[in-house]
């Protein structure tokens, strides 16, 4: 599966492409789409647009996975990451891909194995799970390799568990994933 992973914000919006399967990835290609903090917010949002554009058309991913907006101290910081994150949905829903979103904890878990896990630790496993010398750089670009792992395992294992599970009863997050496992062993 070829995942997109979008860290959203307006200053750095993280991006990353994996090629992955449960237990397995290797990077394709992360970095980040800029703008300038003094444009107006109209005009960021239309370069972060152009940026996933672009990076979409030029990997043909098949999913994009994107970091789930949550409340933050800073009330402009999380309104800004909202509008980029609604962004990259628009930009997925126009290429008619699947949009997944994971929080920030379940990305942390899926990478390190604890949801409590610090920036550098998440940056260490990327590297290792990757088979990198160093996390990509900056931290967004990191975040968005995370992102895209995540989903690659835990998209999979969602994907075969809906196959199963009758839709009624479709599990609607990872914990009820978790505990449908627990009932089906």
């Amino acid at each position: 599966m070829l995942v997109l992973g979008v860290d959203p914000g307006l200053t750095r919006c993280g991006v990353g492409v994996v090629e992955g399967t449960p237990g397995r990835a290797q990077l394709i290609e992360a970095g980040v789409i800029r703008t300038a903090a003094t444009m107006d917010t109209s005009r960021r949002l239309l370069a972060i647009e152009e940026g996933l554009e672009e990076w979409i058309s030029r990997h043909q991913v098949e999913v994009i996975a994107i970091e789930r907006v949550f409340a933050q101290h800073n009330l402009m910081t999380v309104v800004g990451t909202a509008q980029a994150a609604g962004i990259a949905m628009l930009v997925a829903a126009r290429h008619g891909l699947e949009v997944h979103q994971h929080t920030p904890s379940e990305v942390k878990a899926s990478i390190t194995g604890s949801g409590r896990a610090d920036k550098a630790q998440v940056g260490l496993m990327v590297s290792r799970i990757l088979h990198l010398d160093s996390p990509p750089k900056p931290a967004d670009a990191a975040d968005a390799v995370a992102l895209a792992i995540c989903h690659s395992w835990r998209g999979a294992a969602v994907k075969r568990l809906a196959q199963v599970v009758p839709s009624t009863k479709r599990p609607r997050s990872w914990a009820q994933v978790t505990s449908v496992r627990k009932v089906m062993a």
